[in-house]
């Protein structure tokens, strides 16, 4: 399989399919129970990627407790003022992850980025400080921006009413997660071209070294 077709495949079940079958089922049972059978599809994907590769699926395992710690909360239900935080209850623990990570060899940006890049020099890179850095820098970066948001937004929910929260919510979620995605976009590019210089320059030094030898 190629990897296009396999990225794809990826965001289909742990995504696409799981959401899809959410709407559906809920139109028909309650909420929870919803979720708890389109919860099962990123799991058993996640359960053969595990027996098949004997490792864990960064995305695919990601996508999972964003589901399970949304079932969990739906199931312990609350107040209206916490059914309003529970999306962002989700995002401020995902960017708890992403900001964990950077206590670990490897952060979670770099298991994430290598799932969905095509280049088989990726995982390589790792052997540069510079790459390293990036990858701790956006971990953070995201790690932050989802904090920030879940932060903003829960404060608005307890400072405005009902109907002004759903009305700016939504503008709030989208404003940080575009403001990261635009930051990514642009600082891979900037970062892409210092990296291919520095390892032109190492392989450039490689020869004159061996001469020195």
């Amino acid at each position: 399989m190629s990897k296009r077709r396999e990225v794809i495949l990826t965001l289909l079940i742990n995504g696409l399919i799981p959401w899809l079958l959410y709407l559906w089922l809920s139109r028909s049972m309650s909420g929870l129970a919803a979720l708890s059978i389109a919860t099962a599809v990123p799991l058993i994907e996640n359960a053969w990627h595990l027996a098949k590769y004997r490792k864990l699926d960064a995305f695919g395992g990601l996508m999972l407790f964003t589901f399970a710690l949304t079932l969990v909360l739906m199931a312990f239900g609350g107040s209206e003022k916490l059914l309003l935080i529970r999306e962002s209850m989700v995002t401020g623990a995902v960017g708890l992850l992403f900001l964990v990570s950077l206590a670990f060899r490897q952060p979670l940006m770099f298991h994430l980025a290598g799932r969905f890049i095509a280049n088989p020099e990726f995982k390589g890179n790792w052997q540069y400080a510079y790459f390293r850095f990036v990858m701790r820098l956006m971990s953070a970066v995201w790690g932050m921006m989802l904090l920030s948001e879940a932060a903003v937004r829960t404060y608005m929910a307890f400072e405005l009413s009902t109907a002004q929260f759903l009305a700016l919510s939504n503008l709030v979620l989208y404003g940080f997660i575009g403001a990261a995605i635009l930051w990514t976009v642009v600082y891979r590019r900037r970062s892409a071209r210092r990296l291919n210089a520095i390892k032109l320059a190492a392989v450039m030094t490689e020869p004159v070294q061996a001469c020195a030898g």
